[in-house]
């Protein structure tokens, strides 16, 4: 009897392979995210800040949404991880840095040593992500993250531009002095091990998800209604909140829940799993199974481990 082959049947490995669009699409919003941030740089040079620190939380936007993508789709990669931190060095160090640079800093100087500064601290922050955080669930970054920083950086141009910053005491201050300082503060902090909270969790049960709802809320709130007058102030104090929250939780000599700033023993296995670091060689495998063969319980009817499985010597065992 012959049988017709069944040509909706796929080779073996193919059955839980995602198609090839479904993989493309988290790296999309990647390249999207570089996309804004080579845009913000080219506004910034025509002297639109305004248009320069739009592009820059629109990146942002596209750099939230590609890793939620990836891990909603089960297609995130070592390759998606590595091309998603070189697109943050350009999006959320080097265009900050240049907007800044057109906007506040002095052209004709060495004012331009800060953005230079900035810049190398956001690519080594992002290097050091890549060794320590990436491609495992978090809930603290290590370190100010580079779009936090970053967004800082991008939005202060439309906080100038309020009524709030004109009409108060803050338009008051010295701001050309003062970014130059608030440049420094935020490249330090970037390579810092001053803990950042990721995704504020959300319920009711606790005080810290009530918390984490109520700044949910507050920031849809100040998103939609209040844009140009939010951005630079929330985000000056979420750069503020990890300080603090780092300096009392040193004075007390604790550390927060789920905050582990080195990698230890265990990591290496989750960071292997996400495909960040490489498998061990062949001879750490077959270490790591004799391991594993030594520590195995004696199955039903094997002699238990160290015996020669002959019965004990002497009058009771029947040995000559």
């Amino acid at each position: 009897m012959i049988v017709a082959p069944d040509r909706t049947q796929r080779p073996r490995g193919e059955a839980d392979r995602p198609r090839r669009g479904v993989i493309i699409l988290p790296n999309g919003f990647t390249l999207a995210s570089l996309f804004f941030g080579m845009f913000a740089i080219v506004a910034a040079s025509r002297s639109e800040f305004d248009t320069a620190g739009l592009y820059v939380v629109f990146g942002g936007l596209c750099d939230a949404l590609d890793g939620r993508v990836a891990r909603a789709t089960g297609t995130g990669s070592r390759f998606g991880s590595e091309l998603d931190s070189l697109v943050d060095a350009i999006t959320f160090g080097l265009a900050p840095a240049m907007i800044m640079y057109f906007a506040v800093l002095n052209r004709n100087g060495w004012d331009w040593i800060f953005a230079f500064i900035f810049t190398a601290c956001a690519v080594i922050r992002l290097a050091r992500f890549n060794v320590e955080q990436a491609g495992r669930a978090k809930k603290y970054f290590h370190g100010l993250p580079s779009p936090a920083a970053g967004m800082t950086l991008a939005t202060y141009y439309w906080f100038s531009q309020t009524p709030l910053y004109n009409q108060t005491v803050l338009g008051d201050l010295n701001w050309t002095t003062g970014l130059r300082s608030i440049m420094l503060v935020l490249a330090f902090l970037m390579i810092s091990n001053v803990s950042y909270p990721a995704v504020p969790t959300v319920g009711f049960r606790k005080i810290s998800e009530i918390l984490g709802t109520l700044a949910v809320i507050a920031t849809f709130i100040g998103v939609l209604f209040l844009r140009k007058e939010f951005y630079f102030p929330a985000l000056i104090c979420y750069v503020l909140y990890g300080l603090v929250k780092t300096v009392i939780f040193g004075l007390l000599d604790r550390r927060p829940r789920g905050d582990s700033p080195v990698i230890d023993d265990e990591e290496p296995l989750l960071l292997t799993a996400a495909g960040v670091i490489e498998p061990a060689n062949d001879v750490t495998r077959q270490r790591q199974h004799r391991r594993r063969r030594r520590r195995r319980p004696p199955g039903p009817g094997e002699p238990p481990r160290g015996s020669t499985g002959f019965p004990p010597s002497g009058p009771s065992g029947g040995a000559p």
